[in-house]
């Protein structure tokens, strides 16, 4: 009977670690195609989809692996729809060296709640190295940027990021990203 109390706690603990993401799910994640975030008040795990958006998630992982993110500021956050980070300069007009990433759209995925997406200026083909994670859903962005990513533990971590002020939620102090991993890279 202990025993299987403690079973049954043990399965409610881990699953609800997982945000919205099914045991059999979280057991199946790919190391080498999922990013640890590790924010101020806990570690965010993405899981990104290169057979959606192979090109950016490349660049991703490529920057990712060389520490580009570490220490990069959540720029513009916007209460109720996202917060956008990866620029070094933490103005919205900054990025990598490596150029820009053609737009990879698709009808697979919906921006909903914890979708990692690419971020761009007005031309479709010139994300870099700054993205933006969904606060919550936002039909209008479907199809219009390249989704490469969800999030599937650690939501509240990303809840807790400062929000900005005025219309483009530009950020005063902003929270930043403390160090960025592929999973398949931890020891």
């Amino acid at each position: 009977m202990r025993r299987r109390a403690l079973l049954a706690t043990l399965t409610v603990t881990t699953t609800t670690a997982m945000i919205g993401v099914p045991m059999s799910d979280a057991a199946t994640l790919d190391p080498e195609n999922t990013l640890y975030m590790d924010l101020k008040g806990g570690r965010v795990v993405i899981e990104l989809f290169p057979k959606l958006a192979p090109k950016m998630v490349a660049r991703v992982k490529e920057l990712t692996r060389k520490g580009f993110y570490d220490g990069t500021p959540f720029h513009r956050v916007i209460e109720g729809f996202m917060a956008q980070g990866g620029d070094p300069t933490g103005t919205g007009t900054g990025g990598s060296d490596l150029g820009t990433v053609p737009a990879e759209f698709t009808n697979e995925r919906r921006f909903l709640r914890g979708t990692v997406g690419a971020a761009r200026t007005s031309d479709p083909n010139s994300a870099n190295s700054q993205f933006f994670i969904m606060f919550a859903p936002a039909p209008n962005l479907d199809g219009q940027y390249t989704i490469f990513g969800q999030v599937v533990s650690g939501m509240q971590y990303v809840d807790e990021i400062k929000r900005g002020t005025g219309p483009n939620g530009m950020v005063q102090n902003p929270d930043r990203i403390i160090r960025m991993r592929v999973a398949a890279d931890v020891k």
